[in-house]
């Protein structure tokens, strides 16, 4: 259900930047191949390929109240991580917005460190690119969220002081169920993926 990003010459590590262009032309690349696992991600992904059209400044939050964003399905032995959104009041997978120069990949990662505490990484592999939703955020914001496979230890989290403070492991049952429709279809993605021999093994 999941399809890899080409990776750059620089693996897309920590510390690459890359143009705005540059960035469109990989989501482009992954999208065009990208299987959606049912009808919502479906209509998701006609809609981001139809703003990367649009936007000419799709990761820049300021330039248009439609802009591509970054999340993570965080996994390890203890099941999946999610933190209470402290606005919204529901269970969500850490994540937020594109910092300049930044792919979504990054982005997934600096959040998820930020928001979790957790020493959290992308699979040996590199960036696994797992689920994309379009969905409608705070002060009239749309957001075209990227989501990416993570790893991370079986510490108990420690979100900064400036984080939700409700952070938690939960298992793959239990976050099903209090899992809302735009988290769903990547909770359902990112299992069948690490449920796969090997299936860690694709890159970004």
């Amino acid at each position: 259900m999941t399809h890899p990003l080409p990776v750059g010459p620089d693996g897309d590590r920590a510390g690459s930047r890359q143009t705005s262009d540059e960035l469109r032309d990989r989501l482009r690349s992954t999208l065009s191949s990208h299987v959606p696992i049912d009808e919502r991600e479906a209509l998701s992904l006609t809609i981001v390929e139809a703003e990367l059209d649009r936007l000419t400044l799709p990761f820049d939050r300021g330039s248009d109240a439609t802009h591509v964003t970054a999340s993570a399905i965080v996994v390890g032995d203890r099941g999946v991580v999610l933190h209470r959104h402290r606005s919204l009041q529901r269970w969500l997978q850490p994540g937020g917005h594109v910092e300049p120069g930044e792919s979504p990949a990054q982005a997934a990662l600096r959040e998820t460190i930020e928001e979790t505490g957790l020493a959290a990484a992308h699979p040996a592999t590199g960036p696994t690119f797992v689920h994309v939703d379009v969905h409608e955020a705070a002060r009239g914001h749309v957001h075209l969220d990227m989501r990416y496979l993570l790893t991370a230890p079986d510490d108990d989290p420690s979100p900064g002081p400036d984080e939700s403070q409700d952070v938690a492991w939960f298992s793959w049952d239990a976050a099903g169920d209090v899992a809302d429709e735009s988290l769903a279809g990547a909770l359902r993605s990112a299992r069948s993926l690490i449920g796969t021999a090997g299936g860690t093994d694709r890159r970004d």
